[in-house]
């Protein structure tokens, strides 16, 4: 006999049992009608035996749809495992040399597709229900009309229930009633889909009658206004998104220039070492705990935060400390470091871009609308760096390093004379703008390339972050970065990327002449002023 994976015919029975009246027993007049003749010919007989499909015609229908028949002018023959069986009794017979295979066309393929859809309608898992749902919303044929209301009012999950609706009203809309192509065009208008507003087109062109035209037209102006504002939603989301990462690359920036004063050209090679720590973590998962893979990122957010550190403490240790109060030859020194470090790490990693996957948990997205999905990895981003954002004001406003480096910010001769060791401030305060740059370049992983010039593509935006939120103040540095994100990319929905680019900054500029202090003006005073 023929078989399948258990769950598989489980839900194949339930389906027959669950079809309308009594189901109608497969005879070989139906089974040669469904795979000899035209195509028109067999999905008229499909349609016709699909409302009373008993198990051995939806077995004879997956048969078909998986180019496992066979036939001759007198027998037909569902083949598995290279024998034949007879699709009405299931009993083997043999199967003779001239035996011909089932040729399906697209449409043929398309209308088995459908039917086995139809089928699933009924099967106890809510996914394959989904599942057939969304095969059936591509095929609006009304033949399968009494499957759809048969389901429809069986159905007890309310997103696949009223998935069917739109299913039945996008079925009724080709009716040749006028009354229900009515009753379709109001209730498609509700959806809000891409697919809905092409089909609502699509008919409006043929329709004739001049009410359900109206009404169609009804329906696409509702279907348009929230497909315009889930664009536009989407744009604000993608803003904030873009101004999370900013806010991520330049809070490390708001210490090293905001509050030490340093131009750290290498900033951005600071994130990309935090980027390849992440890799790094990857690969090491990947080799020894493959089974745990889905977690590197919880290890990777440590480490680039510590590898970046390390490397921003041996810098200020060795160049940047000689060069405090010289703004120039800072920028010049790091711009000099930064190529050391790209091409270290051409050495070490190659200059190809390097692939960094996303766990699981970070892969897919939430469907908030029809043509609005949020990405998981993206709002990990922004509830990463609010987390970030509120670490760092709690470390400079609430502990003892803090304290020590506003006040060697404030007055370094003054915090000296109360016996703080200026010097190991400074290293701790750059370590920690580098440490930050570090989780920037390992949340940027996530979401883009990483390689050599990952950090050359936001150090300009990262200081210009900085210096529009006003130097020292980390929340003019979360206004502007989000400002800066959510107005970059509504210039680029109107002008494009480039032009885009360009307003911003000529925006920025006219900003810094009419406030050069930023949004916020640092507060307090020093000794030297």
């Amino acid at each position: 006999m023929l078989s399948r994976s258990p769950f598989r015919w489980l839900a194949l029975l339930l389906a027959a049992m669950l079809l309308s009246a009594p189901a109608l027993a497969l005879t070989p007049q139906h089974a040669r009608a469904l795979v000899a003749g035209e195509a028109e010919t067999r999905i008229a007989a499909l349609n016709e035996v699909l409302a009373g499909a008993d198990e051995k015609t939806v077995a004879l229908i997956q048969a078909m749809s998986d180019d496992a028949i066979k036939f001759t002018d007198s027998a037909i023959f569902v083949m598995k495992d290279g024998k034949g069986y007879d699709p009405v009794t299931g009993a083997e017979v043999a199967v003779p040399d001239s035996a011909e295979d089932v040729i399906n066309n697209n449409e043929m393929r398309g209308e088995l597709d459908a039917a086995l859809a139809s089928i699933k309608l009924f099967s106890p898992d809510a996914k394959v229900r989904a599942e057939a749902v969304k095969t059936l919303q591509g095929d609006p044929s009304e033949s399968k009309l009494p499957l759809i209301e048969k389901a429809y009012a069986a159905e007890q999950v309310p997103a696949i229930k009223q998935a069917l609706e739109h299913v039945r009203s996008a079925m009724l809309l080709g009716s040749a009633d006028k009354a229900k192509r009515l009753e379709a065009a109001t209730a498609l208008g509700a959806t809000g889909t891409p697919a809905t507003k092409t089909l609502l087109l699509d008919r409006q062109k043929v329709e004739t009658e001049a009410d359900v035209k109206a009404a169609i037209g009804v329906a696409l102006k509702t279907i348009e206004g929230r497909l315009a504002w889930g664009e536009r939603l989407g744009v604000i989301f993608t803003g904030i998104s873009l101004g999370s990462i900013l806010l991520l690359v330049a809070l490390g920036l708001a210490i090293t220039y905001g509050l030490m004063g340093v131009i750290n050209m290498a900033h951005g090679e600071l994130m990309m070492i935090g980027a390849y720590a992440t890799y790094v973590i990857q690969n090491l998962f990947r080799a020894y705990l493959p089974g745990a893979f889905d977690y590197y990122v919880l290890l990777a957010i440590p480490a680039s935060f510590f590898a970046a550190a390390l490397v921003g403490a041996v810098l200020e240790r060795s160049v940047i400390r000689w060069l405090y109060g010289r703004p120039l030859e800072t920028l010049l020194a790091t711009w000099g470091i930064s190529l050391v470090l790209q091409q270290a790490v051409r050495t070490l990693f190659g200059a190809q871009n390097v692939p960094v996957e996303n766990p699981a948990w970070l892969s897919g997205g939430v469907a908030a609308m029809s043509n609005l999905t949020l990405p998981y990895n993206r709002i990990a981003i922004i509830a990463f760096a609010l987390l970030v954002l509120a670490g760092v004001s709690a470390l400079i406003a609430r502990t003892r390093l803090g304290l020590f480096v506003r006040g060697v910010t404030q007055n370094r001769k003054m915090a000296a004379c109360m016996g703080v060791n200026t010097a190991r401030i400074d290293t701790y305060a750059f370590a920690l703008g580098s440490g930050i740059a570090g989780l920037a370049g390992c949340a940027l992983s996530q979401v883009g390339n990483v390689g050599p010039d990952l950090g050359q593509s936001y150090i300009v935006d990262s200081f210009t972050v900085v210096v529009l939120g006003g130097v020292g103040q980390l929340a003019g540095t979360v206004y502007a970065a989000i400002g800066l994100g959510v107005l970059n990319k509504l210039l680029e929905g109107w002008q494009g990327a480039v032009l885009a680019k360009i307003m911003v900054l000529v925006f920025i500029v006219i900003f810094i002449q009419k406030r050069p202090q930023g949004i916020f003006a640092m507060k307090g005073r020093s000794a030297e002023a």
